[in-house]
């Protein structure tokens, strides 16, 4: 039995251990960073499908992308519009994203805020953590904890006297937006629809 307590599954991702917490949209599979290879494995995941850096709140994630300083304002304007929430920026990456996040093209990686208290709780105490969906690849996602633990039983998942009712997200990935270096490439559309103006452009 994989189902653990709050404190215990932040001890477990801090220690490295493949973690399942709701989010907003939908569950997340998640590891640190560098032990981001393991969701590659459990997921039995082509390495040229990158993953997700998500953190309790853009100022964790700004180290991890590059940008000038016209960039970083366009960026900003859209996270202040739409975090926390279903929205995952692709952005240059800097040199502190592991490869292993990315391994196919790690100059580039996605970054996201969930709007989800037991999420974000987690994540204030591990810091940025790599994340999916619970899901094999190329599978619909999981969306409950008993799915998460039938087909990742190896994977620490939150009692469920600890989700507070938060497990059911929208159910829908989010939407992810690239930043070309002069506009926004809506790559999927998830949940949210993004309202990209023309004024988001260098």
């Amino acid at each position: 039995m994989t189902q653990v307590s709050l404190t215990d599954l932040i001890a477990g991702a801090q220690a490295g251990l493949l973690v399942s917490f709701p989010t907003d949209t939908v569950p997340a599979l998640a590891a640190i960073p560098e032990k981001a290879g393991l969701i590659f494995t459990a997921k039995q995941r082509s390495q040229d499908k990158p993953l997700i850096l998500m953190a309790a709140n853009a100022g964790d994630l700004w180290p991890y992308v590059k940008g000038d300083e016209n960039e970083y304002k366009i960026w900003q304007e859209l996270t202040d519009k739409y975090w926390p929430g279903g929205v995952t920026l692709v952005l240059p990456a800097s040199d502190r994203v592991p490869k292993v996040m990315n391994p196919i093209d790690p100059t580039t990686i996605g970054i996201r805020v969930p709007n989800s208290a037991i999420a974000q709780s987690i994540l204030t105490q591990t810091g940025p953590l790599a994340t999916t969906s619970a899901n094999f690849s190329g599978q619909p996602p999981l969306q409950t904890i008993a799915e998460i633990q039938t087909q990742f039983p190896q994977v620490l998942t939150l009692a469920t006297t600890e989700c507070q009712g938060e497990m059911r997200g929208m159910g829908v990935p989010s939407t992810v937006a690239k930043w070309t270096g002069i506009n926004w490439q809506i790559l999927r559309q998830g949940g949210i629809k993004l309202d990209i103006s023309t004024d988001n452009k260098v």
